[in-house]
This record gives C-alpha cells, sequence and structure tokens, in this order.
C-alpha cells in the first residue's frame, strides 16, 4: 500500500486554474512523494477549459457544475454537495484551495466536513469591507477560518491573517504563483507564437503606430453608474488621443456588455473584441502600453511585464501594488481615469517611474515554496 499523501487541488475559474496549475505542475516533479489529483467544478466552463488546454492540464475531476443563470445558492449547494463524493472516493491528506472564489469557500466547507487538512492558496488577502468585492471579501475570510495552512502572497497578507487570530507557524510567505505563470506562459508562446491562432488574429488587429491601452472590467460593484463611467472616460480618452488604440475584451456578462456597446461600439481606434483565451491575454498585456482594469490578477500581473496599470476600483485587497508604485487606484471617476490615463501618455518620466517599479509580488518560485512546505507538514 503507498505511503505517499495524497493532494486534491481544486478550482473551478480561469483566475484559479492559471494560478494553480503552475503549482500542479510543480508537484508533479515529486510524485515519488506527494500524489496529486486536480478536480475542477467548472464554475467557469469555457474560459476554465481555455486554460486547461494552454497547459495540458486534464482534471481528474470535473463536477462540470456551469448552469446558465446561475445563482450563489445554488452554486455553493451543488459544490458543497457533489465535493462529498469526490472526497469519499480519493480520501486526500490535504485539499488544495485558492483565493476567494465561490469553489474556494464550498470546497473548504466540504473538506472541513470531511476531516482533512486545507490548504489556501493567495491566503490573506483584505479589503476591510465585505461588500466589496463582493462576494470574494467573504469567500477569502471564511476560507482562511477553515484553513490549517496559508500560503500568503506577501508580507502584508501574512500580517492580515495573524491579526485575525491565525497561528504564525501555519503560515508561510510565498510570492504569488501568478507570476510563475506568467513567465512560464510568455516562454512557451515566445517559443511557438505561431501555434496559437488567437494571437495571430490579434496581430491582424493592432495599429503597431500606436500606443495601445489594454480594457478589462467585469467587477459586480462596478455595474450601472460604474460602467457608464467608466465607458464615457474611455470614450473622451479615445477622441482626445488619435495616437492611441484601445483593446478592449468585452466581458460576456449583459450588465458590462449592454453599456460598453452602446456607448463605445461606433469609435475608430477602439475595439471590442471577445474575450480572449489566455495566452492571447498575455500577449495583448505584453503588447501594451498601459493597462486599465478592474481585475485583481492583472495588478499581480503587468507590473512584472513593465506595465503601469490603472485600477477601476475604490480599494484594493492588493495595497503592496499601491505601495510599490506599480497601480493608481482610480475608481470610476471619470475625470480621474482620464487624467491619470492622459498623464502617462505625454509624461515619459512618470511612465518610466511606474514601468520600472519593482513587483511586490514575487520572483516565480512561489510553488515550489509551497512544496517545500507541505512536505515538511502533512
Amino acid at each position: 500500500m503507498s505511503s505517499k499523501k495524497k493532494i486534491l487541488m481544486v478550482f473551478g475559474t480561469r483566475p484559479e486554474a492559471i494560478k494553480m496549475i503552475p503549482l500542479f505542475l510543480e508537484l508533479k516533479k515529486v510524485n515519488s512523494i506527494l500524489e496529486t489529483k486536480i478536480c475542477v467544478t467548472a464554475q467557469h466552463r469555457n474560459m476554465l477549459d481555455q486554460v486547461l488546454d494552454f497547459f495540458d492540464v486534464m482534471p481528474d475531476y470535473d463536477l462540470d457544475l456551469m448552469r446558465p443563470n446561475q445563482n450563489l445558492y445554488q452554486l455553493t449547494s451543488d459544490i458543497i454537495v457533489n465535493m462529498k463524493y469526490v472526497l469519499e472516493e480519493y480520501t486526500p491528506d490535504l485539499v488544495l484551495v485558492h483565493g476567494d472564489t465561490t469553489t474556494s469557500m464550498a470546497v473548504s466547507i466540504a473538506a472541513f466536513y470531511f476531516g482533512c487538512k486545507i490548504g489556501h492558496v493567495e491566503a490573506g488577502l483584505r479589503t476591510f469591507n465585505r461588500y466589496a468585492p463582493f462576494p470574494e471579501e467573504m469567500n477569502r475570510n471564511l476560507t482562511a477560518k477553515l484553513s490549517n495552512f496559508h500560503f500568503a502572497p506577501t508580507e502584508i497578507s501574512k500580517s492580515n491573517l495573524i491579526k485575525e487570530g491565525i497561528d504564525g507557524s501555519q503560515i508561510i510567505v510565498t510570492g504569488n504563483t501568478v507570476i510563475d505563470a506568467l513567465l512560464m506562459s510568455r516562454n512557451i508562446i515566445d517559443n511557438d507564437l505561431g501555434k496559437y491562432s488567437s494571437i495571430l488574429n490579434l496581430k491582424k488587429l493592432i495599429n503597431s503606430d500606436k500606443d495601445l491601452i489594454l480594457v478589462t472590467g467585469h467587477r459586480r460593484e462596478n455595474f450601472g453608474e460604474g460602467f457608464i463611467n467608466i465607458c464615457k472616460a474611455l470614450k473622451q480618452i479615445a477622441l482626445e488621443n488619435k495616437n492611441v488604440q484601445i483593446i478592449y475584451p468585452v466581458h460576456l456578462n449583459p450588465n458590462v456588455k449592454e453599456p460598453v456597446y452602446k456607448i463605445l461600439c461606433d469609435i475608430d481606434n477602439i475595439n471590442l473584441i471577445d474575450p480572449q483565451p489566455y495566452e492571447a491575454f498575455v500577449w495583448l498585456m505584453n503588447k501594451s502600453k498601459i493597462i486599465i482594469t478592474d481585475s485583481g490578477g492583472v495588478q499581480e500581473e503587468a507590473p512584472s511585464l513593465g506595465k503601469p496599470v490603472l485600477v477601476m476600483r475604490e480599494t484594493t485587497e492588493r495595497p503592496e501594488a499601491v505601495e510599490a508604485g506599480t497601480v493608481i487606484l482610480v475608481g470610476t471617476d471619470i475625470d480621474k481615469i482620464v487624467s491619470e490615463t492622459t498623464n502617462l501618455l505625454v509624461n515619459k518620466f512618470r511612465y518610466d517611474e511606474m514601468s520600472m517599479c519593482h513587483n511586490p509580488y514575487g520572483d516565480g518560485l512561489a510553488s515550489q515554496r509551497i512544496i517545500d512546505f507541505i512536505t515538511k507538514n502533512i
């Protein structure tokens, strides 16, 4: 009978997959002492599958839970109930979850009920506002309460956990696995660029004579007036800067798509495109001059590529980036979005200052630090 410890990694969304797959690939290298399997909830189906395909990873368990118009009540209960059968079949010693999704929170509850240990990757991020971002802030708080091991990306994250009463011996600062993924992905893309039709299509779209601004947006707290303001700001930037091309992969949620297409669809130097596969998005980030986003992961990734980031949120659970000077919070204030973007376009000193700041989120070795901790503690 095998004496190897058994690990189950569970994730359900594209951002989780991006940040967990580098850890899985490193765990495969120590298969002689740790057996690792992957379960996906498919909280996001198509976007999750794109990442799995890019990294050539096949889940061992696929709950396939995504449904049209799915609400948080149904998703949470479905995850808990279905995870019971996975846990009973595999009987893991450790369940690894990531970050702040409903998958992470619900899987942690299921693993707690089952009685196995829980490891929380990207632990300790906080805005201290339970409704922003919603439901992510409470998801990560609840996951922390249930977890045995906490893999914090930064010292600030570790400090947050200690203030909440978490034993410091159960916390390790690792950096963020998203940097592992980014550096790995850039090498994959560079080595075989012609393989990716999505990137080849983008190359045809982009005008190399113009400064590229990449925009992403999907946060619930920006629905309504927030997205209207964002679109008005982007329209003003485009009309006042004809030497700029704005590329906006538009989230499929109608709360995002409707105002974006209504306000921005007829502006010559704004290209509204479908959400992109992970490899295409990494390529776009690398080609951009400025990134405007409400995403959490982009705040971590872009500084490693030397790209200034304007964050369309009032608060962030990633204060390290603000302190390091790699991002600026602009919220959904039209004047602030326009003025900060314009400043970066015309003020070379300010642009260089932001683009050369040190990335506080790691060096690409986070996965190895997590594995070193696991091998000594389970």
